[in-house]
């Protein structure tokens, strides 16, 4: 049985009470770093053989993963922060445990884009979740593509890249579109910043840019 299992993305106390049971019965866990996850389990006093499975490993470590799941144990799958899969590694370990016929079971448990779609004041009803854009190749006919969206849409970004980013979101989007930009979400420095697309860039520019980032865009 292979169990995913959020873990924290800010705040050590969003993990939940069945990720804490189901981290300490499984026989092993596999982690995007084993070094974050270490410092989380050692937190919650939890001792288990701790494998590293992330982007640049996981084809090489997926059959050996899958023969010791068909044998009987169980395993958790963790990412650094979140849910697994969530841009994250997990697809490809899912995809082969469900060819495998291995049985899956997803935890509910924190996500980043989730509280930031909902806290934004944009229409979640219906929306689209894009992640992270191509750094290059792919990302000016991705936004093409996105400029007639009528779903609110969100997208992750990492602090070196938000203002490109934003500037683009201007260019194909119109800086009058409403957007909505969450950053350290759970962490003592949470902020939200909300408006017309020209503004946020403006405050980016004058402030300092730190912590991970959630884009949330209205719609067309």
């Amino acid at each position: 049985m292979l169990y995913l299992v959020p873990t924290p993305i800010g705040n050590l106390s969003d993990i939940t009470l069945r990720a804490i049971e189901i981290l300490k019965e499984v026989d092993f866990i596999l982690a995007e770093d084993t070094r974050t996850s270490g410092i989380l389990l050692k937190h919650l006093e939890i001792s288990k053989p701790l494998h590293a499975f992330h982007q640049h490993n996981e084809h090489k470590v997926l059959d050996k993963v899958i023969d010791r799941l068909k044998s009987g144990e169980r395993a958790a799958l963790v990412s650094d922060a979140g849910t697994p899969g969530i841009s994250d590694p997990g697809f490809l370990m899912v995809r082969e445990c469900v060819r495998e016929e291995i049985e899956i079971i997803c935890l509910p448990g924190p996500t980043a884009f989730i509280p930031a779609l909902v806290c934004s004041g944009l229409p979640c009803d219906r929306f689209v979740f894009e992640g992270f854009l191509p750094h290059k190749k792919g990302r000016q006919t991705r936004l093409k593509a996105l400029a007639d969206e009528s779903r609110t849409m969100v997208f992750y970004e990492s602090p070196h890249r938000i203002l490109k980013t934003l500037a683009q979101f201007a260019e194909y989007f119109g800086e009058d579109r409403s957007a909505s930009v969450s950053r350290e979400i759970s962490k003592m420095y949470e902020e939200t910043i909300r408006g017309p697309i020209a503004d946020i860039i403006h405050h980016f520019t004058e402030n300092p840019i730190k912590g991970e980032f959630v884009i949330v865009v209205g719609g067309k």
